[in-house]
């Protein structure tokens, strides 16, 4: 399949309306335009009526386009303290056939038992089970824990409504949400946030579902202090990638840090000049690469912003 364009998927914050789905459109990867009017896509109407940190995926299983999303809507007011520790264990599931028509979002239960939270759904397919794992962060008090903490669990599904048991995924010392991960050439490059320290580790293995994992070192990544959700793709055209990853504690939403050789580590975070992430603010999301006939059904249903 060819490929001409990006779709990225996103929420743009805590406000009456921020805390649900957006669409915008790119040529290259860099420059975004917002679908809609700058107004929500798809809108949740039932869980906690939100829908935040929205993920999109081509399904090799059956052709079709899902999201997946946390069931989370701050603006609620309930406080972050309660949607940590007495949260959602739901993920938000909806999909379509055509990127343009979308089925209602529907909560699927997917959360551990005394998780505290299901936040940052993501899904990879992994080759060797045929099935996609599907992995989140949990607030779980674990045996010998003095408190609960954020880890990284998996499941695994064919058609994002029957999932496994929930099992542990990443364990590390501090606490961990938002991973990302991509595939290339048979390696798994993940990307995820210190949610102790505030800043992206990464790390890469053969196996996506049972590592082990080695640590990836991307100095000009951990050095960028106050970011969260890590989104990566690669370019359609050349062998380039980008890690976009959304700067929470400045307010200022995603900023995209490029790379020619995701292996090595080496990312290049670029001047403000060279990128623009169109008129609405980009929170925790992600990006599809599409088709010319894709993006431009989309362009002509939603319109350009």
């Amino acid at each position: 399949m060819e490929y001409s364009g990006y779709l990225f998927v996103h929420f743009t914050g805590e406000s009456e309306t921020g805390e649900q789905i957006y669409f915008s459109l790119s040529r290259d990867g860099l420059h975004w335009t917002d679908l809609n009017g700058g107004e929500p896509v798809i809108r949740s109407k039932t869980g906690e009526k939100g829908v935040r940190d929205p993920f999109i995926l081509r399904n090799k299983i059956d052709g079709k386009f899902y999201i997946i999303s946390t069931d989370l809507r701050i603006a609620n007011g309930k406080g972050w303290e309660a949607a940590q520790l007495h949260g959602s264990r739901n993920i938000m599931v909806c999909s379509s056939h055509d990127l343009v028509n979308w089925t209602a979002v529907e909560p699927v239960e997917i959360g551990i038992d005394g998780a505290g939270c299901v936040w940052a759904p993501e899904a990879i397919y992994d080759e060797s089970k045929r099935e996609y794992m599907v992995f989140w962060a949990s607030m779980v008090k674990r045996q010998g824990d003095e408190n609960p903490k954020q880890r990284i669990y998996k499941a695994f599904t064919k058609d994002f409504k029957i999932h496994t048991k929930p099992q542990l995924y990443i364990e590390r010392e501090n606490h961990i949400i938002d991973t990302t991960i991509i595939e290339y050439k048979g390696i798994y490059y993940r990307f995820s946030k210190d949610e102790t320290t505030k800043n992206i580790i990464a790390d890469m293995s053969k196996n996506v579902s049972e590592g082990p994992f080695e640590k990836l070192n991307a100095p000009e990544v951990e050095k960028l202090m106050g970011v969260e959700g890590p989104a990566c793709f690669k370019f359609n055209d050349r062998e380039e990638w980008c890690l976009m990853v959304d700067r929470f504690a400045e307010g200022k939403g995603y900023m995209p840090i490029i790379t020619k050789d995701i292996s090595s580590g080496r990312f290049k975070v670029l001047e403000g000049s060279m990128y623009d992430m169109g008129k609405t603010k980009k929170r925790h999301g992600s990006v599809l690469n599409i088709t010319g006939e894709e993006y431009e059904a989309l362009e002509k249903s939603f319109g350009i912003n």
